[in-house]
Parts: C-alpha cells; sequence; structure tokens
C-alpha cells in the first residue's frame, strides 16, 4: 500500500492511454515499444527534465513541487478529479503513523431530513461515505439492493457487496462496468488517505476474496468521485429496470455523497419501482 507505489503505478497507468498522434508525436515507421507515450516524451511536454519524470514514476521523489505536478497533469490531460487523486497521491495530507485510523463518519441531521423527503417521493437514495461504506439508506434503496436488511453494518459497503456477494451480480445487468466504477470510487478514497488502516484492511480483503477487484485493481484505468449515468437492475420482485443515477457531494461533508436513482415517469421502470413501494 505504499503511496509511492501507487503514484508510480498511477503515472505509468496515465502515459500508457496517450495516443501520440493526439499531442503532436508521430512516430516515423519506428516500432514502439511500449504503450501511450515514452516518459521522454511525457516530460517533454510537461516541461520538465525526464530525470525527474522518471524519479516520480519510479518513487524517488518524495516532495514533488504543485508547479510541476499540475504541468504533469495538464500534459496528461487529465480531469479534475484525476488531478486531485495525483495530487494526493504526491502529496498525502498525513504522515506515516498519524492517520492510521480515521474518525468515523457520522451524518448531519439535515442530511437525514434529505433522504427521509426522498424516500416520500419515491427516490431510491443513500448516504455513501468514505472507502464506499453506506452510511444510511432510505427504504426504497434498500428495497433495490437485494439483502441489504440481512446485512451487518460491516457489510454495508458498495464494494463488498459488488464483488463479495453472489447477488450483486445476479442484480447488475452491467455487473463489470459497475465494478470498475465501484473501485475507481474506493482508488480515490485511498489515494486520499493512504494511511487508513480501515482503507487498507478492506482493500486487503477484496483482493484476497475476489479475482476480478485483483484485475481491474491492477489496471490502474481511470479514478474518479462523482459518477453518473444509467445502471440496469435485474431484480427478483420489480423484474428488468433502467435507472439514472446520480453521485453527487454533500456539502456537509465532501468525503460523503448522496446517491440517487431516478426514473422517467409513466417509464416501465417506474411502474415497476411501485412493486417495492408496496
Amino acid at each position: 500500500m505504499d503511496r509511492l507505489v501507487k503514484l508510480g503505478d498511477f503515472l505509468r497507468a496515465c502515459r500508457a492511454r496517450i495516443n501520440p498522434e493526439e499531442v503532436g508525436i508521430h512516430p516515423q515507421g519506428v516500432r514502439r515499444r511500449v504503450r501511450g507515450l515514452r516518459r521522454e516524451e511525457l516530460a517533454r511536454l510537461a516541461g520538465v527534465s525526464v530525470e525527474y519524470y522518471t524519479s516520480l514514476e519510479q518513487g524517488r521523489s518524495l516532495n514533488a513541487s504543485p508547479v510541476i505536478l499540475d504541468a504533469i497533469a495538464r500534459a496528461m490531460r487529465l480531469g479534475e478529479t484525476e488531478r486531485v487523486h495525483l495530487f494526493d497521491l504526491a502529496s498525502p495530507r498525513c504522515g506515516k503513523g498519524r492517520c492510521d485510523k480515521l474518525p468515523a463518519q457520522r451524518m448531519h441531521p439535515e442530511t437525514q431530513l434529505l433522504l427521509d423527503t426522498l424516500e416520500r417521493a419515491d427516490v431510491p437514495a443513500a448516504v455513501i461515505g468514505r472507502g464506499t461504506d453506506i452510511l444510511a439508506a432510505n427504504l426504497l434503496f434498500r428495497a433495490l439492493m437485494v439483502g441489504f436488511d440481512t446485512m451487518s453494518a460491516r457489510q454495508r459497503n458498495l464494494a463488498r457487496y459488488v464483488f463479495l456477494d453472489g447477488r450483486a451480480r445476479e442484480l447488475h445487468c452491467d455487473w463489470d462496468t459497475v465494478a470498475s466504477e465501484v473501485t475507481a470510487v474506493l482508488r480515490f478514497s485511498i489515494g486520499r488517505h493512504p494511511e487508513d488502516a480501515a482503507l487498507i484492511e478492506l482493500t486487503s480483503e477484496l483482493c484476497r476474496g475476489s479475482e476480478d477487484f485483483r484485475r481491474i485493481w491492477d489496471d490502474h484505468d481511470y479514478v474518479h468521485e462523482r459518477v453518473s449515468g444509467i445502471v440496469r437492475f435485474q431484480h427478483p420482485v420489480a423484474g428488468e429496470l433502467a435507472l439514472t443515477y446520480q453521485a453527487l457531494t454533500l456539502p456537509t461533508d465532501a468525503e460523503q455523497m448522496l446517491l440517487v436513482y431516478t426514473v422517467e415517469p409513466g417509464s416501465p421502470t417506474a411502474a415497476a419501482l411501485q412493486l417495492l413501494v408496496k
């Protein structure tokens, strides 16, 4: 879980996905042995020395300056969340031994009121905390997430559910996409808190228990914090469902997000959801 190893892995993954021709590099019939850009090409685009960039990838630089990190982020065309992740990996908020156990997250009363309001509107919603813990969920979300009410407090975690609970594979029609997105959110949390014992334990548990998690984790494909899109379920009670989801950062705590599922009024999914309301 060494942060410098994760920094090097992240930089290599981002460098590998850049098409040389898209950044003005046109190989003249030379067979390239690496995917994406070479180190020297990325360093030139960022305006830093090859030696310095190499030291970052190899975990030999402990104090990268914000100016250089910003130049590398621009050269790699990182999105805002990826840029934050890069800075987190290179300059963590706490030193070794000072963040071994972060305080438990708590919901603000107004957040619970928001959940209750969404429940009265028949909108499934949950509050997701650090490391994809499900801090709270309204009744319709609980009905949608098969098996939720039989889970212990520890099991109520999106990553554990997706990778270690067989019911998740049966529920999610696009399980591979869901698994990649959950891994990306988890990676962001760990980049922000590399010394957190609970996150280290969770990642180790998933690596031991799921070959799929190990494969996706090792890909270092992408990272994000805020997500939106379409999710499809094959629910044992409501049948086939297609919902729009949004994960919105809560103003009361930047490390909590409200996960909300919405549907088109009058759609087959809206009618099917009524089976879960009754």
